[in-house]
């Protein structure tokens, strides 16, 4: 994890898939292997650590580079290059002594030699009884062999026989000495014939030098090929045969790790749901959660979510079909395949170094334990039955509690279940092996509770203690209290002890004639929003002494509540409206048989990540003027020395933003009903152009200066609880404490009706018939299983066998 290169990536591999599935221990031919590989990957990397190669130039630059050649292969130039790879080394050379001082080193060298022995003496027994079953027939071919040679003349010849340290030189020595007779004896026969013919002279053909070399360059191919085949052959042949004693061993100690390889998948599965970020490009501040409340899945997530769970499943398939070598071929591909996505793919995709990306790191550490385990499974070999749940192996409130957790996660017994029935040989169909797992299922729980009734028994004719009654019963009673006034408790508390005050980012005013272009716009922000004192809010609430109404608005608030927007009376935006809609105006105002609307809108803005449910609040509040206020409004138009135009009841100066996006007037600081009024004035003015420039002033009736504006901002809850908050106090009691509600009447009613299969005193005839049910399965005795299976059936149907079934033992 230090340095994920291709110099570190051989003796990962080499420790899954040769060290840890050696029988009974690694060979000594591994750890010379990986004794050897180390020097050589430290010489390696110190000659690679001189500065006058190009890639140790700009170390900086590349030095986070993922796929720079020198930090792919792993022989960058760093601090501490060899500091690992020396202890390392270290402890090899201390496990070889250790293997030395047991003996254990030549281990494999003595039971080489034995073999050969053993071999050795197999051989001669069999040379030894050839011998003596072909030592008549040696008798009878004497007189054969006598008159064969009197024929023939022979011209002795001296044979110095070539002695080999082979165990078997006496027989070849014999056989050279045999087939150069046989040529002495061709070659006689061959002079007599050519003296019979008699031919005086021989001619010799002799070869070309071409042909003489063409002949060598055969033999020398001949020779590489058998030499290639040979050496390929001698790496070829140990690898099979120790797949093979792997898959088909002489003895097994059968073992059972699949809950710890599970668990291993399941750590897994969960880094890479919650740790999500350290998996993707550009997702450094990403949080899954957030991703999918925006309904968008992202590809790197979903891909790794896919691929864990898949082999999750196969994992489980090759653990039902028992098959060690699906096993194998599953390790092989698994090894080969991460090592090389986390080493070389995954720091593509980040951008990020293996060795720098830690989650990756934590992930990868749990898979080395998971590759340990599916190692040490594949040794000893997968268990030949498999029976029920690991977790109802004993009968206690542990393992209870835990097979209830268990069957509550969603889909999961249903999956497992499925799966089970699909890669197990069985006669039942998927409706019937399903019953049996319920059946199991309730009779395990059942079994449980009578365990536990064993274990702390209640004598006859005794009351029951107040400490049960109180402590059982008052919990029951406080958690019922407490869902059906869960909303109004939460919604109230939320906002009073854990709530959030969301102050406003900006507050906008505009002001408009019927449906023409706005005459007023401003906006207050950062300085311009003031935050009211205590003393003030303190003031503020004494002028509504005598409201009730204004009294209780005001108890909800806190001075912090308060937001103070000063807005200035110019307008921050000329008013360019064109001559054509200026007179369309005028006219408009002119006309005393119509309507004429001002309105005056705000706008607040607030942070939405601190649980708003909405970033901006807003309304408007509309009136119609009366004549007199169009009569000043056209003088304002036309003339520039006519004097502001006042309109009462328009600004509401009080303002409440809620979490939402509606913003309401506070009619409880209006004890009269009427808000602020206001006056309107149009100043002109030229610019260096000659240009003439138009804006609108808007002055308050209580502030001189401009407007004024109180927003009381409601607190939100924080964004942990937002989710719930969200709902509001109708939809939490829709939502929450209907289902919750339903959930518990059906635990409070329909007891009657399961009477008779949840008062049974002795379950374990009916255990031990579920089982001898999955025992025989396990054997391969179908027809057994189905008559058993009937039997449990025919047993649920009838209430008086079911009776029989379940008394009490009786001494």
């Amino acid at each position: 994890m230090i340095s994920a290169s291709m110099v570190t990536l051989v003796l990962p591999i080499l420790i899954f898939l040769w060290a840890m599935l050696s029988v009974p221990r690694p060979s000594k031919r591994f750890w010379m292997t990986a004794i050897v590989y180390t020097e050589v990957a430290i010489v390696i990397k110190y000659f690679f650590q001189f500065g006058f190669f190009p890639f140790n130039q700009n170390l900086v630059v590349n030095k986070n580079k993922p796929y720079h050649p020198p930090n792919i292969i792993g022989i960058e130039k760093k601090e501490g290059y060899v500091l690992y790879d020396l202890l390392q080394l270290l402890t090899l050379f201390f496990h070889r002594s250790i293997l030395k001082g047991h003996g254990l080193w030549d281990e494999d060298d003595f039971r080489g030699t034995e073999n050969a022995t053993h071999r050795d003496e197999s051989e001669d027994k069999k040379c030894m009884s050839t011998e003596r079953r072909g030592s008549a027939g040696s008798l009878k071919s004497v007189n054969l062999a006598v008159s064969l040679e009197s024929v023939h003349v022979h011209f002795p010849e001296k044979q110095t026989p070539i002695r080999r340290k082979s165990s078997n030189g006496g027989s070849q020595i014999s056989h050279r000495s045999n087939r150069s007779s046989n040529r002495s004896k061709r070659g006689s026969t061959s002079t007599r014939n050519s003296s019979r013919k008699g031919s005086s002279v021989i001619s010799v053909q002799q070869k070309t030098r071409k042909e003489l070399s063409i002949e060598k360059l055969k033999e020398q191919l001949i020779k590489a090929k058998a030499l290639t085949i040979k050496k390929t052959l001698e790496i070829y042949i140990p690898i099979k045969q120790f797949f093979y004693s792997l898959i088909h061993p002489e003895y097994s100690a059968v073992t059972d790790v699949y809950v710890l390889m599970f668990l291993a998948d399941t750590v897994d599965f969960i880094i890479i749901v919650f740790g999500f970020w350290a998996f993707g490009k550009h997702s450094a501040a990403a949080d899954i959660t957030s991703s999918l409340s925006e309904d968008q899945v992202p590809g790197p997530f979903l891909v790794m979510v896919l691929i864990q769970f898949g082999t999750m499943v196969v994992d489980r398939a090759l653990y039902l079909k028992k098959t060690v070598m699906g096993k194998v071929i599953f390790q092989v591909i698994l090894v080969f395949g991460i090592h090389f996505w986390m080493f070389f793919i995954l720091p593509g995709v980040t951008e990020r170094r293996f060795s720098q990306n830690t989650v990756a790191q934590l992930w990868y550490f749990v898979k080395c334990i998971y590759f340990g385990l599916s190692a040490y499974q594949i040794r000893c070999g997968y268990p030949t039955r498999v029976l029920g749940n690991f977790l109802t192996k004993s009968y206690n409130y542990v393992n209870l509690f835990l097979f209830q957790g268990f069957r509550l996660v969603p889909f999961l017994t249903e999956l497992r279940a499925v799966m089970d029935w699909v890669w197990t040989e069985t006669t039942l169909s998927l409706s019937s092996w399903i019953c049996v797992e319920d059946i199991y299922a309730h009779i395990f729980v059942l079994k449980c509770w009578r365990e536990s009734e064993k274990r702390y028994p209640q004598p006859r004719g005794q009351k029951k203690k107040k400490v049960v009654k109180y402590g059982m019963g008052g919990m029951i009673i406080a958690l019922l209290i407490c869902i059906v006034w869960f909303p109004l408790l939460f919604m109230s508390l939320i906002k009073s002890v854990a709530g959030v005050v969301n102050k406003p980012l900006d507050v906008s005013i505009k002001i408009t004639l019927a449906g023409f272009q706005p005459i007023f716009t401003m906006s207050a922000q950062q300085t311009q929003l003031k935050d009211l004192s205590d003393s003030d809010f303190k003031a503020f609430i004494k002028r509504y002494k005598i409201s009730d109404g204004a009294l209780q608005f005001l108890e909800a608030y806190t001075h912090a509540d308060v937001t103070i927007a000063e807005l200035e009376g110019g307008s921050n935006s000329l008013w360019t409206i064109s001559p054509p809609s200026r007179a369309k105006l005028i006219d408009d105002l002119k006309k005393e048989d119509s309507d004429f609307s001002l309105s005056i809108s705000w706008t607040i803005q607030r942070n939405l990540s601190l649980g708003a449910k909405a970033e901006t609040a807003f309304d408007k509040h509309v009136i119609q003027l009366d004549k007199k206020v169009k009569t000043g409004l056209i003088e304002l138009l036309k003339s520039d020395s006519a004097p502001p135009v006042n309109i009462s009841n328009i600004f509401p100066c009080y303002i409440r933003a809620p979490s939402d996006s509606n913003s309401k007037p506070i009619k409880q600081l209006y004890p009269d009903g009427k808000y602020h009024n206001i006056s309107l004035k149009l100043e002109r003015n030229v610019n260096s152009t000659n240009q003439s420039q138009e804006w609108w002033i808007v002055r308050d009736s209580e502030n001189k200066e401009g407007l004024k504006l109180y927003v009381f901002s409601d607190q939100v809850s924080p964004p942990s609880l937002g989710f719930l908050a969200g709902y509001g106090i109708m939809g939490l009691y829709a939502s929450v404490v209907l289902v919750i509600g339903k959930f518990v009447r059906e635990f409070f009613s329909g007891i009657s009706h399961s009477i008779m299969f949840e008062e049974l005193p002795n379950v374990d005839r009916i255990l031990k018939l579920c089982t001898d049910i999955f025992l025989v399965r396990e054997t391969g005795e179908l027809e057994l299983e189905e008559d058993m299976y009937s039997k449990l059936i025919f047993l649920y149907r009838s209430p008086e066998t079911m009776i029989k079934w379940t008394r009490e033992k009786t001494k």
